[in-house]
């Protein structure tokens, strides 16, 4: 059963028998189970990742599903972790989907993502994202982050040592502080293209091939179709990712 289901992943003389064991025992945390969440999840469902962390504190609404497609009708006025469990254990019967619906705050960050491989950033404000960042240089952990807005989005990857996104910004915005993300717009399959990628990067982290994103920005305009690089450069005075502690 098993070698036809991921007989496609199995032919990949980089995956093979060996690397689906690998994304098998793989296990990753996908903060946000929104837009970007949605693609995220169902792409490291169907590649078999063993265990799949989702944390959301939010219920699904009606006005989600223009993009986040993980969800369905029935599911508007649920917790999004829960529908979300219910709808990936139906999509792939072998994982193991653990949920947060608490979200990812001060207290408990670092007990949750200590638990796992890889964390996934699809979180809508740039506190979360701080801390997510944050706790993951600490820890040891990548840091697959991306970011949309109207016709547009981003991706990088954080590794532990540099950059990472205080590299980037040093600033820390308080709860609240920021661009409100729900103010704009999104065409519908931008977070899909972006969600995507960052699946592809978690993948690839896993498995341990490819090179990654990490120390380039992937700009990825829609409207236009097209796709730009920008360099992260490591910032010399950033303490954050240099204290990396192996968890």
């Amino acid at each position: 059963m098993e070698e036809t289901r991921y007989k496609r992943h199995l032919m990949l003389p980089d995956i093979g028998p060996e690397g689906q064991e690998r994304l098998r025992a793989g296990r990753v945390l996908v903060a946000g189970a929104g837009g970007l969440g949605s693609p995220v999840c169902m792409y490291l469902a169907a590649a078999g990742v063993g265990t799949i962390g989702i944390a959301d504190f939010d219920k699904a609404d009606i006005s989600n599903l223009q993009r986040q497609i993980l969800y369905r009708e029935k599911d508007v006025g649920k917790m999004k972790v829960e529908a979300a469990k219910r709808n990936l254990e139906k999509m792939n019967g072998e994982i193991c989907v653990r949920t947060f619906g608490e979200g990812l705050n001060q207290e408990n960050i670092r007990r949750i993502v200590s638990g796992f491989d890889v964390v996934v950033d699809a979180t809508d404000n740039f506190y979360t994202r701080y801390l997510i960042s944050d706790t993951c240089m600490e820890l040891g952990k990548p840091d697959v982050y991306g970011a949309i807005c109207e016709f547009e989005g981003q991706v990088t990857v954080f590794m532990p040592g540099g950059p990472c996104l205080r590299c980037l910004s040093p600033e820390t915005p308080g709860p609240g502080e920021g661009p409100n993300f729900g103010s704009f717009g999104v065409l519908g399959a931008v977070p899909g293209i972006i969600g995507s990628i960052q699946a592809a990067e978690a993948l690839k982290l896993l498995l341990g091939i490819g090179e990654t994103l990490a120390g380039r920005m992937l700009f990825v305009d829609v409207k236009a179709m097209r796709m730009e690089e920008m360099e992260i450069q490591p910032n010399p005075r950033c303490g954050w990712c240099k204290r990396t502690v192996m968890a």
